[in-house]
This record gives C-alpha cells, structure tokens and sequence, in this order.
C-alpha cells in the first residue's frame, strides 16, 4: 500500500501524474499536495500555489504529493509522447478483446471480472485511455492504432477519460475527493 511504503522509506515527497482535467477533485489539487500524518488530504488547508514560488516545509510525520504535470491536459500527454516518440503499453492502443457492456462502460472479461448475470460478452476492438484497477477501469471503442490516430480521438472527444472509463467515479460526485482524504492517491 502507498502509505505503508511512504512510512516504510521515510519519503518527503511522491511524485504522482494526477492532471486536473481528469476529475472534479483532482482539480483542487496543487503541484505540491500536502498530506497530514495519516495520508489524508484536506483541500481547503493546502498551501496557495504562485507561479514559481514553492512552499515545500512540512512537519514531522506530513508529506508531499508531488504532481508535476497537473497542468497538462490527456492531449498534452498524446503529443509528448508523439514528439519524444515514446513507447508505451499496447493496452493503450486499439485491440480485439472479450467485454460486457455495464452501466454504458465497456469492461474487459476476465477471471477477475466476469460477466454478471445476464450480461453478454462480446468481442469488441477498445482501447484503454487510463490504466487501473481492472475491476472498475472501463475501455473505450476504437479504431486507434497509431499515436496520430489516439491524438486525433482524444482531440475530438467530449467525454474525460475518467468520465468514459471509471466505474468507480460513478459512485457518487465526491467519490475520488473521499478516496484522496483517505490515503488512495
């Protein structure tokens, strides 16, 4: 678990990939997101954020949660990794695969998440536009195969990629926000 590796190791810092165009609650979040001793995160105490100036004290026991591309946008990071021509996972591309269709989300069938009761599996070509816990982390339908052809999906897209693919945000409107007071992320 996070937390017990963060204590384990005496960590000041994470580093994290959290974007605020992600979801609601990951807009509130600061490049430098303080922790209290428990790993909780409470947005109204975090520390205000100024261009280029950066508060990093802490005391005893607190850390910080680093994320340096908060900023960025799903498009943003397509593009960088056109531009720096990186090499990613292949779940990130569009492949044939075994899904049920749940509360209008593609989810991938497997021992792990088997179909529900009358639910039918079908084979379908998805893409993953995040990766996460299998069991509440929904594909998308796609054609995309290349980095150009993702980049031109997600520039049109209308839908976030956590609103398109996170069962979990489904729960209610502050689900992540708990999440993060709790320790998640």
């Amino acid at each position: 678990m996070l937390l017990d590796t963060i204590e384990e190791n005496r960590f000041d810092a994470v580093f994290g990939g959290a974007r605020r165009d992600e979801e609601k609650a990951r807009a509130k979040e600061r490049v430098y997101s303080f922790r209290d001793e428990f790993g909780q995160w409470d947005p109204k105490n975090q520390r205000p954020e100024l261009w280029s100036l950066y508060n990093g004290r802490h005391r005893a026991g607190e850390h910080i949660r680093v994320f340096p591309l908060s900023n960025w946008t799903e498009l943003d990071i397509w593009r960088y990794i056109a531009q720096e021509n990186l090499e990613i996972p292949s779940i990130y591309y569009a492949h044939t695969r075994e899904v049920v269709e749940r509360d209008g989300m593609l989810l991938a069938v497997t021992s792990l998440t088997p179909p529900l009761e009358g639910e039918r599996v079908i084979s379908r070509q998805v893409r993953y536009r995040t990766v996460g816990d299998m069991s509440c982390t929904g594909a998308i339908a796609s054609g995309a195969v290349t980095i150009d052809e993702v980049i031109t999906e997600v520039a049109s897209t209308r839908i976030t990629e956590r609103g398109a693919t996170r069962a979990d945000d489904r729960v209610s409107e502050a689900a992540m926000e708990d999440r993060k007071r709790e320790g998640y992320f």
